[in-house]
């Protein structure tokens, strides 16, 4: 065999060894292993995802605070701590109100030692509530307490509704086409049940044509309106949470006047919402 033709030889020996190592690791490879690298990958982008917009271990927050200069409380459940924007959002809250109260209390004892009158300690106090938790919203609601320093504090209501689908806290009256609307779909019943409410208390019958502003009916979207549920399975009631002095002297505290979801309330939800709906009995 001339020289040449034995390098030529070996060349193609040396071709066919390198083939029948390659080709037997690439055919009898396990499934899992030619996939590996995909699941590293998977792997990879969990670890960079976004944290989860529920928090099923979170617990609720309540803080206080009791000095010489004011008393200040401020709590929400759990059921809104599980959800990390609204947490964030209600610890803002809190984080203003605190501030709020710890710069007027100062600056008003300031003044009282200025002006040689005795400094009475302000007071600062918030309770957020579950009203009712929809598989897509949260109802809350809050009861507030205020007081600085003059003949007596006042309590107010306030609520939100925390949107599960778009994470994102809004106002009930979001959810329909206009204050207007719901003012015309909500009216009647709400001056009708107003003034059951003011009878009971007041022990007799109101005459909204008496002349005194207190038996005059009021504009229910200028309370505070919260949506709440009966069934379960959407909203089916309207609340309003009248404060005080609203519908009635000082000395009657505040109402709160509870309407079922009607076709005409229907009719004034934004067409995007009404899903989240039913009609209340």
């Amino acid at each position: 065999m001339s020289r040449s033709l034995a390098a030529l030889s070996a060349m193609l020996l040396a071709s066919a060894c390198q083939q029948s190592e390659v080709t037997p690791q690439a055919s009898d490879a396990p499934p899992e292993q030619a996939t590996a690298p995909a699941a590293i990958t998977m792997s990879d982008e969990a670890a960079s995802a976004p944290s989860p917009a529920v928090d099923p271990a979170a617990k609720g927050r309540k803080e206080s605070v009791d000095n010489d200069l004011y008393e200040f409380s401020y709590s929400y459940p759990a059921a809104a701590a599980r959800y990390p924007d609204l947490r964030e959002w209600l610890d803002g809250d809190l984080e203003k109100k605190r501030e709020e109260i710890d710069e007027a209390a100062r600056e008003d004892k300031a003044s009282a030692t200025k002006d040689g009158y005795p400094y009475r300690p302000h007071s600062s106090g918030t309770e957020w509530q579950v009203v009712t938790d929809l598989p897509n919203w949260l109802s809350l609601s809050a009861q507030i307490y205020t007081y600085s320093g003059g003949a007596h504090g006042m309590t107010v209501s306030d609520t939100l509704l925390w949107d599960k689908t778009a994470q994102k806290v809004r106002e009930p009256t979001e959810l329909f086409v206009s204050d207007a609307a719901l003012r015309d779909a909500i009216r009647k019943p709400f001056c009708d049940a107003l003034d059951r409410e003011r009878a009971k208390k007041r022990g007799e019958p109101v005459d909204r044509a008496s002349g005194d502003m207190f038996t005059e009916c009021i504009d229910p979207m200028e309370s505070v309106v919260i949506l709440g549920s009966a069934g379960g399975s959407g909203f089916d009631r309207i609340g309003v949470l009248v404060a005080p002095y609203s519908a009635g002297p000082y000395a009657e505290g505040s109402y709160e006047v509870t309407l079922p979801v009607t076709p005409a309330v229907l009719r004034a939800v934004r067409p995007e919402f009404r899903g989240s709906f039913s009609a209340g009995g």
